[in-house]
Formats: structure tokens, sequence, C-alpha cells
């Protein structure tokens, strides 16, 4: 997991994390719809990640702490909590930056280790003679 209710509620602030996830009107922020939205979040993250890095990256970069804040948040608005066009801006620029990071656009900064080693020459063309043709008639 990337990021925490904790940190989720220290992003957003109380009123807006009551919002996204007081389903039942208690008047009470709910950790565990916050908690399964992270969850939801990293594993959309994830299946950036997983062609280019190890997974689980251990440490997480801090990136992708934020990243996983916005999907999330992104992620719950519906019902009586209104997408805005921040909470959509913040989504669409996290996953363009996920695609730059699945393309090797740019890098999370994480050391070799964590990194899927790639075969030196992956593919390999070969030409060879023509099997076919008028000449073999």
């Amino acid at each position: 997991m990337y990021a925490t209710v904790d940190i989720m509620t220290a992003r957003f602030g109380q009123r807006e994390v009551l919002a996204l996830s007081d389903r039942d009107s208690t008047g009470e922020v709910n950790a565990t719809v916050l908690a399964n939205a992270l969850d939801d979040a990293a594993s959309e993250i994830d299946t950036y990640l997983a062609g280019r890095y190890a997974l689980p990256l251990d440490p997480a970069p801090k990136m992708l702490t934020g990243i996983c804040c916005d999907i999330a948040r992104y992620r719950l608005c519906g019902g009586e909590t209104v997408m805005t066009v921040e909470i959509e801006s913040r989504y669409k620029s996290a996953v363009n930056f996920l695609k730059l990071v699945a393309s090797g656009g740019v890098t999370l900064g994480v050391t070799a280790a964590g990194v899927v080693a790639q075969p030196d020459n992956p593919i390999q063309f070969v030409t060879g003679t023509r099997v076919f043709g008028r000449e073999n008639r």
C-alpha cells in the first residue's frame, strides 16, 4: 500500500475525507471505505509498474503516496460526493505520470535491485534466403 487513511486525511482534510467516505451518514470518517479505496488505487498503480519494476516496491517512492491518494479520491467520487474539475485533473495527471513510468519515459528512482532485469537483446532479427520464388519452379 502506498498511502494510509491518516496520510489521505492529512492531504485532503477531515471534511473532505468525511464527504468521500461517510456512506451511511454517520457524521464520521469511514476508515474502512478509505482503506479499501487506497488499496484499489495501489492495485491500479501496480498495473502500470509491474512491467518495469519488481513488486512490491520496498521502500515505495514517496511520489506514489500522492498519486495513490489522488486515484483513491477520484474513485470515491459519486453518489453525494461531486466530482470536481480539480479531482478529475489530478487523477488524469496521476495516470499520465504512471503511463510515463510504464513506458520508461521517467523513473521512480528505485535502485537497480528493484528494477526488473531486461535481457541485453530481447529481439533479434535474422535475414535469410528466399524460400519460395519463381526460380524454384
